[in-house]
């Protein structure tokens, strides 16, 4: 059973952070070990497992980060130890940010920093909105575009990992 199931929600990447919660809340009161002291072993251990699984649930589902590594999973889009290629024009663009990041390690230049910093968050941004968008498409439920909605998502999925990467050298030169 995957979580949007356990939580009896549709899969999406914007669910109802309310409804949510509000299932993370019922199912916790539901399956809370206390209640069940007095019952067999084999039915606190369930109950467990299910506490556990509405934790879980709760921590993906209320993390869109989370939520989108989840979905693309689910979805078998994404794999573990994928060995995914970035386009060609996204790695040209960030080989620029990342020259001049050595650059700024050798010779610091605070006005420097602060423009790849602006062209960085520039570059998230757009990335935002196109992720918002998708999330939308898939949201409506077109099944016959789900495919390539979610390897555009995918897509940016890779990206954004990769600029987080640049995110946390900048950090590292202030």
């Amino acid at each position: 059973m995957n979580y949007f199931e356990f939580y009896n929600l549709p899969v999406s990447f914007n669910p109802d952070a309310g409804l949510v919660k509000q299932q993370f809340y019922a199912l916790s009161k539901k399956f809370h070990p206390d209640f069940y002291i007095n019952h067999s072993a084999e039915k606190q251990d369930e109950v467990l497992e299910l506490s556990t699984l509405n934790n879980k649930a709760y921590q993906v589902l209320s993390d869109p980060q989370k939520r989108l590594h989840y979905i693309l999973e689910l979805k078998g889009i994404l794999t573990e130890g994928e060995n995914y290629s970035l386009p060609q024009d996204f790695l040209m663009e960030m080989m620029d940010v990342n020259e001049a990041l050595m650059e700024l390690q050798f010779e610091p230049d605070a006005v420097k920093l602060e423009n790849i910093k602006k062209e960085v968050e520039k570059i998230a941004s757009a990335m935002q909105l196109e992720l918002d968008r998708l999330f939308i498409a898939f949201d409506a439920q077109n099944k016959d575009a789900e495919a390539t909605i979610l390897s555009a998502v995918k897509d940016l999925y890779y990206r954004k990992k990769y600029l987080n990467r640049i995110n946390d050298s900048l950090l590292k030169l202030e």
